[in-house]
């Protein structure tokens, strides 16, 4: 028994209890971690609760001490508890049999929830994320979004539950429209001609978004100084959105070449999708127009006559009335006819719920290495029985930045006026804030910084302008510092051996530094920072775990093996020591948390508690690692819970740093 199932065993005894004895009904107890486990391993304050209740329905007046008591007495029925005290006036202070839960835990997995997503039985969790517009390479504001998408999603899945992930690609849009126009009008290329550039940068090594970031930024430049290149802009885009059409497919290649460019990106940090959803199929397939008419039948939108959305299709929504900005976003079909993104993300988030009564049509757009696919949406006919069934979640979570956080109200309640029983709780909108670079990062990846730049807190990005950080530029940096410091520590190992342990370390420093902040935090990135091996960093924590395994290769063989056979014949000796040496079985405690710790961060959508959790657990590790010399350890029993210490708390910071996406290396 686990300590989360300790912990609602004796929940469910105190609501038992007060029902019996005092004829209370509780829905809730509240349990708290005393802050020192010398006060005990969970503490019930519910007498207080419990005499406040009692005095409301009788009137009688009980001391929550002497309730205290009698609740002890029913809690003290279980094996697994050694002793309850009563602390001041009432609070319920539980010592578990330390001994016993180690020996009943020596094999258990950390994280026994862990979820098959094909396991029809349980309901789906749709996550999107990522969603780059398929018009240039990704860069580190990207990253952040697809990390807190991706690690929610490890987090959803090691909390058992079934998650299908999807990267919706907005490939009619506006950016992509730009990026036309450059191809088309700034260098006169034709699809043919796109073809061959592609086919000259793989020769050449060089990514083809990359081309694509460079022209998109001379695009916006060239807009500035010229009207009648800005005017193809809109005559682009309406080609675009209507398909069947020269630039239409110029287009749809040059969106698809940019989606595989981003999939080999984000495949680098350990980030993979199931589906890739596009928009150019939410217009063919007339998804819109399905929701559309669904929307007015049901008096969801009206048509206006009159101000200033004159002949525009809107969704009433009195919240923040008077913003313009706002007023935009509730408007669904302009003047002109055309459908604003919200309308479309509606269409698309009802099929998500599986509430539109329409398909996609699929078709596989590739498989990594080791043979898990990644499907898209086609507006060709496709086989659905050898089709995975894509769609109708229970709940949806949307990671997009808190500029669009309007926007998803929106769209959340154009769902819950469509569907009143899914309502408002079935769309999910996980913002977060944006990536700014520190002055030295930004100097480190060679801009050019003026001296009022150089005394700036940040420096915000723009990709329009071309001012960004690439996402792969950012991970190769990265990877060359870790390089530095792997080779100059390990000068034993071959150079491919350093090469995957820098990969390994680069990756985690990145992914750590983007999550161990909460979500509502702008973040700015330093690389000196980031990949710091002291401080709260994923090389700290990659370290901790690297130390621990150094530890079973030095020790003899089977000692792990011993080790548990000891603690497991020998719980009285084992008990003294953790007993009196309550710095061990705090971190067998803490070690122990990391599924309530996963369930936390699912109830706060949250990926920074886990974050929090994980170094939190290293640090405490190093500083058991420091006070004991596990090894040389003469006692047998000490040195067998000692090991035993040292591999529950492995087990949880392999299991929670994978749960991040963060690989153990070999070597630091």
């Amino acid at each position: 028994m686990n300590l989360s199932e300790i912990q609602n065993t004796l929940r469910a005894k105190v609501i038992e209890t007060a029902a019996q004895v005092f004829n209370v009904e509780m829905e809730q107890i509240a349990a708290e971690v005393p802050p020192k486990t010398e006060l005990g391993d969970l503490a019930f304050p519910v007498a207080f609760e419990l005499a406040k209740q009692i005095k409301q329905q009788t009137g009688e007046k009980q001391n929550p001490r002497n309730i205290a008591e009698q609740l002890k007495a029913a809690l003290e029925t279980f094996d697994f508890v050694e002793k309850i005290e009563i602390a001041g006036p009432g609070y319920l202070n539980v010592f578990y049999k330390r001994a016993r839960f180690v020996a009943a835990n020596l094999n258990s997995n950390p994280l026994p929830k862990l979820a098959d997503s094909n396991d029809e039985s349980k309901p789906k969790i749709c996550v999107e994320h990522t969603s780059v517009n398929p018009n240039k390479a990704a860069h580190i504001g990207h990253v952040r979004n697809s990390v807190l998408g991706d690690t929610f999603v490890r987090i959803l899945q090691a909390n058992g539950n079934r998650v299908e992930v999807q990267n919706y690609i907005d490939n009619t849009g506006v950016q992509v429209a730009d990026v036309v126009v450059g191809f088309i009008y700034l260098e006169k290329k034709s699809l043919e001609d796109i073809k061959q550039l592609n086919a000259d940068l793989q020769e050449k090594g060089v990514s083809f978004d990359y081309y694509c970031w460079d022209l998109y930024a001379k695009v916006g430049q060239e807009y500035q100084v010229n009207e009648e290149l800005k005017a193809k802009r809109a005559e682009v885009l309406h080609l675009i959105e209507e398909g069947g059409n020269e630039t239409a497919i110029l287009a749809d290649y040059v969106a698809t070449r940019n989606v595989e460019c981003i999939l080999n990106t984000m495949e680098r940090f350990g980030i993979r999708y199931d589906l890739l959803p596009r928009e150019s199929e939410i217009l063919h397939l007339k998804f819109w127009a399905k929701a559309f008419d669904l929307m007015k039948q049901l008096g969801v939108i009206h048509f206006e006559t009159t101000g200033k959305n004159a002949n525009c299709w809107v969704m009433p929504f009195d919240d923040h009335a008077g913003n313009d900005d706002h007023e935009a976003n509730k408007i669904l079909v302009r003047s002109n006819g055309t459908v604003t993104y919200t309308g479309k993300d509606i269409a698309y988030q009802l099929w998500k719920l599986g509430l539109l009564g329409m398909d996609f049509n699929y078709k596989l757009f590739s498989t990594y290495f080791d043979g898990k696919e990644v499907w898209t949406s086609t507006t060709e006919e496709s086989d659905h029985a050898s089709v995975p069934k894509f769609g109708s979640g229970e709940t949806v979570y949307n990671v997009i930045d808190t500029r669009q956080s309007y926007p998803q109200e929106v769209v959340k309640k154009g769902v819950s006026l469509i569907s009143p029983d899914k309502g408002e709780r079935a769309s999910v909108h996980l913002s977060y804030e944006m990536v700014a670079l520190s002055p030295a990062a930004a100097e480190e990846l060679n801009f050019q910084l003026s001296d009022e730049d150089k005394t700036r807190t940040f420096i915000e990005m723009s990709g329009r302008k071309g001012l960004g950080v690439k996402a792969d530029d950012l991970l190769n940096r990265l990877e060359k510092n870790a390089l530095a410091e792997v080779t100059k520590r390990n000068t034993e190992l071959s150079p491919a051996v350093q090469k995957d342990i820098a990969h390994k370390i680069a990756v985690g420093a990145l992914r750590y530094f983007l999550l161990k902040f909460t979500r509502n935090t702008v973040i700015v990135f330093d690389f000196k920072e980031a990949l710091a091996f002291e401080g709260e960093t994923g090389a700290y924590c990659q370290n901790a775990t690297v130390r621990i395994n150094s530890i079973f290769k030095k020790a003899e063989p089977n000692a792990l093996e011993n080790a548990f056979k000891i603690v497991s014949e020998k719980q009285i000796e084992a008990a003294e020591i953790l007993n009196s040496e309550t710095e061990i079985w705090s971190l067998i405690s803490l070690a122990s948390r990391l599924e309530e710790t996963i369930s936390s961060a699912v109830s706060a959508t949250e990926p920074a508690i886990l974050a929090k959790y994980v170094f939190g657990l290293a640090k405490a590790f190093n500083l058991f690692y420091h006070n004991h010399k596990i090894l040389i350890e003469e006692n047998e029993v000490k040195k067998a819970v000692l090991l035993v210490t040292a591999e529950i708390t492995r087990r949880s910071l392999t299991a929670g740093l994978n749960t991040m996406g963060i690989e153990i290396p070999e070597r630091m």
